[in-house]
């Protein structure tokens, strides 16, 4: 292969139009579903299943593909990515019945998985030193944040112009212009493991990963129905399997002495930490816009756009932070900045005015747009630069399931939000311990996560 010399951020911008689409997916696809269930012929369970399989598949993957980009090169695996992120989209656009539909949405979620850790190291790659490292970071962070309001509003867009089709069919000649940039563009990967693979690790790995996740959104479908207590069983025999695998073996693919390290374990908590609070409290907001204040989708769309602006405007100013000072600082001031949005939330009713959402919102959203950033950079930071595939995977993995947790867990504790009292009594609650939980993970970032000497 020819050595490449692009300019870093030509590569940095290839790297963030994959990100974006791997999220954009996330969300884009829950405003079709109405009309896709009436065109398909499937019911609930069917749709739950359209969203979930991209869930599971991109969940369960994030960790080994972290891993075998280190080990392949992170170019090869950014670009299998591309290719089955790109087929499955072309396949979901043609589904003829709900199962194809379900089985290209988890092809899709493979894609996704193997996209979006090789992202994150090829950025580390392009850009070796910390500094520069931590400012494309929120650059990347910034931009992953217009995913999430633009999913929902091109979604809305698309469907009512075009069809539920389109919100896959708009992935294809964004996938073809990425995947022909990052070809020219992408050097091979500077720091290769040369470590032999743990295969049985990585099997069980994805099983751990993937009956978790499975166990998390059938808990919140269906409370403590069989299919929930069949895969926390497998997930619990996978976890005590995958420890034991990981300490017995020479070559782990995770190995145990990162989690001993202070920086990585408090990184990735706080990851975690973050998308539980973020995507629960997001998921309870959803429905209190749209069911207890009757808003329709693009209003409640519309509605959010404070929580999530600030990630795009603060994303690489925090970058910049982190490149000076180290991760500590930011993720603190953001981590607290966010608990008082969430504080800010106990005190909603039913007929709370716009104007009174609107500082919540804005003051949660600077919180995220600080915190990201930062939180991204010290994993990533915490190890040796040719691991910094599986430290994104890590990370990235951590944020997922937090994000999984939260939205089963928050929506099962604050109940339908057709009973409106009940839904606001758990709004509050929820609110209220959130808050507290992003004040104990920024009182452990102040002991746990390096400052500039450690970063620089």
């Amino acid at each position: 292969m020819p050595e490449r010399h692009s300019s870093p951020r030509v590569v940095l911008t290839v790297m963030c139009v994959g990100y974006f689409l791997v999220l954009l997916d996330v969300t884009i696809v829950n405003v079709a579903l109405p009309r896709l269930g009436d065109d398909l012929g499937t019911g609930v369970a069917g749709l739950q299943w359209v969203v979930d399989g991209y869930a599971v598949a991109f969940a369960s993957l994030l960790l080994a593909s972290g891993a075998a980009g280190d080990r392949l090169g992170h170019r090869r695996i950014v670009l299998l990515g591309l290719t089955v992120f790109g087929l499955a989209s072309a396949a979901c656009t043609m589904a003829p019945t709900p199962e194809v539909l379900i089985g290209a949405r988890i092809a899709q979620g493979v894609g996704g998985a193997l996209l979006l850790p090789g992202t994150l190291a090829v950025i580390a790659d392009a850009y070796p030193d910390r500094q520069g490292q931590a400012r494309a970071i929120g650059v990347w962070a910034g931009i992953g944040g217009l995913a999430l309001p633009a999913g929902p509003l091109c979604g809305g867009l698309l469907v009512q112009t075009a069809g539920w089709r389109a919100v896959f069919a708009i992935n294809l000649p964004i996938v073809l212009v990425a995947a022909i940039v990052a070809h020219r563009v992408v050097p091979g990967t500077s720091h290769r493991s040369t470590t032999p693979t743990d295969r049985l690790g990585t099997v069980l790995g994805v099983v751990l990963l993937s009956a978790t996740t499975l166990a998390v959104i059938e808990a919140g479908h269906a409370g403590l129905a069989p299919l929930t207590g069949i895969a926390a069983a497998v997930a619990a025999l996978a976890l005590g399997a995958f420890v034991v695998a990981e300490r017995r073996s020479p070559h782990p693919m995770l190995p145990p002495a990162l989690w001993r390290r202070p920086a990585f374990a408090a990184a990735n908590v706080a990851a975690g930490v973050m998308n539980l609070g973020t995507l629960g409290m997001l998921f309870l907001l959803t429905a209190y816009l749209q069911t207890v204040q009757d808003r329709n989708a693009l209003q409640a769309g519309i509605a959010v756009l404070p929580l999530f602006l600030p990630l795009v405007v603060l994303g690489p100013l925090s970058g910049r932070l982190t490149a000076r000072l180290g991760p500590r600082v930011p993720m603190l001031t953001g981590l607290v900045i966010a608990a008082a949005g969430f504080a800010l939330i106990c005190g909603w009713s039913a007929s709370t005015t716009y104007a009174r959402l609107f500082p919540a919102l804005l003051v949660w959203g600077i919180g995220l747009g600080v915190l990201t950033p930062a939180v991204v950079s010290a994993a990533v930071g915490a190890v040796e630069p040719g691991r910094s595939g599986l430290a994104s995977g890590v990370n990235n993995t951590a944020r997922q399931a937090g994000g999984a947790v939260g939205i089963a867990l928050y929506g099962a504790v604050a109940g339908p939000a057709a009973r409106p009292a009940t839904f606001i009594s758990g709004l509050h609650a929820l609110a209220a311990v959130t808050a507290v939980a992003f004040v104990v993970a920024a009182a452990a970032s102040t002991v746990l996560i390096p400052g500039r000497q450690a970063a620089s």
